[in-house]
């Protein structure tokens, strides 16, 4: 039995056993992997197995491509994005690569001798518990309530078999890895606490053990969870299985308490920095001046003295540096900004050197935000404005395909140099999605500016990328107009039955210089319920430089306003058959 745990992280405890049985070759495969920090906290733990098809001569190549291919891939996606999102993409990438194997085969008119495998696997991040599944393998949790009969404890089945049956004697897998391009994969994801216990195996034991006799085993080895994995597979071979056998047991002796300083396990315990002034010499920087003060953080200007480099430092306000939640999504910051690169995103400077307080590093961004640009002109030209949403749709996009959204995006947020070059900056709002999911019980509060968030955040909702696709509109409407799209009305409406009440003001009333379509694509991508806004950022930035046909046609005047000459010569003609009918009647 092994056990695991770094500092204040998730700890458990594993015990595995897999053996041919009384089959000549093992088409069993399994698996898991406990990382170090930081990954345990930012990917989990794994246990996963796979069970290969006894009438291919291949699956054995299969189950441990699965197995290996799902350790291996899953730790390599994002960070930010969410255990469900990076073991899902994992597996379909890996399903692809099993049924393209059998095309190029022998095997290719017959999926039953080809590369095909069932998957179950359980990934343990933070306080919840993930089940992926697709076949016949068994995942149990196990309840420590005794059930009626005496039994040692209760087994709760988290998976179900996909599995047909055609008579009591002979059945086929519904669903397995690899049988075809398309793969539907079973998803649950539970709350754990210290002591839970899993249980993974394989039919070839499940089918031959009772429940009770599976709960007398594991109470027999409490203690050493290798022994006990060892004695079931042993009990099914004993009591007749045919089959390959495998089995895993999992405990978890600890969960974290999901402050900061897991996330950020070294600079959390970091002292704060004294005050800065200029021409201080601070970790190796200089000091060159205060660039702003909020009641949130402080921002310099400084020099980076082995490179020369100007960057900006960061510190947290002085009032927040005992709460916790704000050190935490100030840490965040930077650990955001390294893990995005994209020309229109503010990057972390990485020095190399060993830092002796708590703050963050940036590039430093010559030029102005967007607000200064909206004091100096309050309204600037079409051209200007596309060019400006389309640079800031590619940067958001750069946090959505990470599975982050930004939820802050308004012109102070946005430095455009003197080539017209936009940069995203300051990401002390960012949702990253792989950290919410360890915080079920944290609220959605709305975190941006109140004039640019999105109506559904304050309902209490997630924000998403279309929430920032609002954002964005909001500011495209305040270039173009000098105005905001519904006042100050929006972060009042807190319920549905308001929001549904919001009085949008046309662009056109202040702007009439506007092109009549341009009023339109606003309007939809500023619709209050998000659903009615354009599916993608790529979709609102393209219709505002190339409309199609649906905003044309809305956005056509009438008739009267079009030709008034022709409108009323028509006017006149059915006013005279009108007179026509009545004379003749």
């Amino acid at each position: 039995m092994s056990a695991f745990e770094t500092g204040g992280s998730l700890r458990v405890s594993l015990g595995q056993c897999s053996t041919a049985g009384r089959k000549p070759v093992n088409q069993d495969f399994h698996g898991a992997y406990i990382p170090r920090e930081p990954e345990l906290s930012s990917k989990g733990v794994v246990v996963a197995l796979a069970d290969g098809i006894s009438t291919s001569a291949v699956s054995r190549i299969a189950s441990e491509a699965a197995v290996r291919s799902f350790i291996e891939d899953y730790y390599g996606t994002a960070e930010s994005w969410t255990v469900k999102t990076a073991a899902q993409r994992v597996l379909m990438a890996t399903n692809s690569w099993l049924h393209a194997q059998t095309r190029r085969s022998e095997y290719r008119w017959d999926k039953d001798r080809g590369y095909v495998c069932t998957f179950t696997a359980l990934v343990l991040k933070s306080r919840t518990a993930h089940v992926f599944h697709v076949g016949d393998a068994r995942l149990y949790r196990l309840v420590d309530e005794k059930p009626k009969g005496g039994a040692e404890c209760a087994l709760e089945p988290l998976t179900r078999e996909h599995r047909t049956w055609m008579s009591p004697e002979r059945s086929y897998l519904s669903r397995a890895m690899g049988v075809s391009e398309q793969l539907e994969i079973d998803y649950l994801a539970l709350p754990v606490e210290a002591g839970e216990r899993f249980l993974l195996m394989t039919d070839g034991v499940y089918e031959h053990l009772s429940e009770a006799r599976m709960c007398q085993i594991l109470a027999e080895h409490a203690t050493d969870l290798d022994a006990a994995a060892h004695a079931l597979v042993q009990a099914a071979f004993d009591a007749g299985s045919n089959d390959n056998l495998t089995v895993q047991v999992v405990r978890v002796e600890k969960v974290p308490l999901g402050q900061a300083e897991e996330l950020y396990s070294g600079e959390a315990r970091l002292p704060f920095p004294p005050q800065l002034e200029p021409r201080m010499v601070f970790d190796g920087y200089r000091i060159l001046r205060q660039l702003h003060a909020s009641d949130r953080s402080h921002a310099y200007l400084a020099v980076d003295q082995a490179t020369s480099d100007k960057v900006v430092i960061k510190t947290l306000a002085t009032e927040l540096r005992e709460n916790p939640k704000h050190v935490e999504r100030f840490l965040m910051e930077e650990w955001i900004a390294r893990r995005i690169d994209n020309p229109h995103v503010v990057k972390a400077h990485r020095s190399g050197r060993r830092r002796r307080y708590l703050y963050s590093v940036t590039e430093f961004i010559e030029g102005r935000t967007l607000a200064q640009w909206l004091r100096d002109e309050p309204r600037l030209e079409l051209e200007t404005v596309r060019s400006l949403v389309e640079q800031i749709a590619r940067g958001l996009r750069a946090f959505h395909r990470l599975e982050m959204v930004h939820q802050d995006v308004r012109p102070h947020n946005v430095m455009v140099d003197a080539a017209g070059h936009a940069t995203l900056i300051d990401f002390g709002s960012v949702r990253v999605a792989g950290i919410a999911e360890g915080r079920p019980e944290e609220a959605n509060d709305p975190l941006g500016t109140a004039a640019y968030t999105a109506p559904e955040c304050f309902l209490g909702e997630p924000a998403t990328p279309r929430s920032d696709m609002y954002s964005l509109a909001v500011i495209a409407y305040q270039l173009l107009t000098g105005a905001l799209p519904y006042g100050t009305e929006v972060a009042k409406a807190r319920s549905r039955a308001s929001q549904r009440r919001l009085a949008y003001r046309s662009a056109l009333t202040v702007n009439r210089e506007l092109p009549a379509w341009v009023e339109e694509v606003l309007r939809k991508a500023l619709h209050p319920q998000p659903e009615r806004r354009f599916e993608a950022l790529s979709e609102f930035a393209y219709e505002l430089r190339q409309p199609s046909p649906a905003f044309l046609k809305k956005s056509r005047p009438p008739l009267v306003e079009r030709d008034p000459v022709l409108f009323w010569k028509g006017v006149a003609a059915l006013l005279a058959l009108l007179v026509l009918v009545l004379l003749l009647e």
